[in-house]
């Protein structure tokens, strides 16, 4: 059993340190829901903690007051697990059945885009306690490398783009996961150690060591059929396939973190980004255009490209379709620019390509220039 409880804390201490994940002065935000996963990263942040291995730490709670009493039960439960760690808690009630009445939209998409406000709004408030920059705090989440696998074969089932297969990354931005190279079963085997230790611990009202989400069973979400239904299969083949899998997933970051770096050094050659025209009103005027050395690079380079300029055109977390893509390098023909080329892609944004490269624009912007000429 000690060997199973330590091997979580190795694992989380060889990703922080390995991977520059934080520093022993930033503040951390730990995002804690009360399931497993979360419940053993507090304890692990609060061992490293007073070993000055990690920060200030801060817990936050988001209520999303989907499950009723059980929501209410699972932020009882993180209220005392912070009070037991002697660690300052953010507790946060969203309604997100009443946003999804308001403004519909997927309810996975639009909690996890409420939990992330939430936790901007907390990392802000305790860097500014500890006075130390924002830039420097970290958001600490408790992904899994089961978590990692389970979004490896939900992309395989409904695609992806480049570098989709390198699922989720240790580093974006803020955000940190700590976790993710230990396995679901490597975090509860911590908690139980620590329970069957003697050490403080937090129980529920039914003597759990963590909340269990009734949800994740439910395999008519997307989610929970994966890891209900496809990882068991593929585990009969390959036992290991968390460890299997991570490696591969690790290669592919490699890669994709490198052909990044050839897109930074392209796109300032490859993309000139549209002044706003006043007179043409306030539709008019955002877009870019991919320059004629666009066409000439890799196709794998071009996509990325394009990828990274749609990206600022259209709304934050939106999926850049793979159609879209290919409909703006397809203002190009064998490297040469394929003038008199239309087309419209998602976002109502219009494609165009003439002498001077490919551009991309508002669809109003681009009937408002059409207008004027004619």
């Amino acid at each position: 059993m000690m060997i199973e409880a330590t091997t979580a804390l190795d694992r989380v201490v060889a990703c922080i340190d390995g991977r520059g994940l934080s520093t022993a002065e930033a503040p951390v935000l730990l995002m804690v829901s009360g399931g497993s996963d979360s419940t053993a990263l507090a304890y692990l942040a609060a061992h490293l903690h007073r070993l000055g291995r990690l920060g200030p730490l801060a817990m936050l709670h988001v209520n999303h007051r989907l499950r009723g009493d059980d929501s209410d039960a699972d932020a009882a439960f993180v209220a005392e697990l912070a009070q037991v760690l002697d660690i300052p808690l953010f507790n946060c009630e969203v309604d997100i059945a009443a946003l999804i009445g308001e403004e519909g939209g997927n309810l996975e998409a639009v909690a996890r885009r409420e939990r992330y406000a939430a936790a901007d709004e907390a990392l802000k408030s305790l860097c500014l306690h500890e006075a130390r920059p924002f830039a420097e705090g970290r958001i600490f989440t408790a992904h899994t490398s089961d978590d990692r696998v389970e979004t490896f074969y939900m992309r395989s089932i409904v695609g992806t783009g480049p570098g989709g297969f390198r699922s989720m990354r240790y580093l974006n931005g803020r955000i940190a996961r700590p976790c993710l190279d230990a396995t679901r079963e490597d975090l509860r085997a911590y908690v139980r150690f620590l329970a069957e230790s003697g050490q403080p611990v937090v129980r529920d009202g039914e003597g759990a060591l963590w909340r269990e989400d009734a949800t994740n069973a439910h395999t008519d979400r997307f989610r929970a059929y994966v890891r209900h239904e496809v990882v068991p299969r593929a585990k009969e083949r390959n036992p290991q396939l968390a460890q299997t899998l991570t490696r591969t997933m690790n290669l592919i970051a490699d890669e994709d973190d490198y052909l990044n770096t050839q897109v930074d050094r392209l796109f300032g050659n490859a993309v000139s980004w549209i002044v706003s025209d006043e007179a043409c009103g306030p539709d008019c005027g955002a877009g870019f255009v991919l320059l004629p050395e666009a066409g000439k690079v890799h196709s794998a380079l071009a996509r990325r490209v394009v990828v990274r300029a749609l990206e600022s055109m259209l709304p934050q977390g939106a999926r850049i379709e793979a159609a879209s893509v290919e409909a703006v390098l397809a203002g190009f023909a064998d490297k040469r620019i394929n003038s008199g080329y239309v087309s419209n892609i998602q976002g109502n944004l219009a494609v165009s390509a003439n002498k001077h490269g490919v551009r991309v624009e508002p669809m109003a912007a681009f009937r408002t220039r059409r207008n004027k000429r004619s």
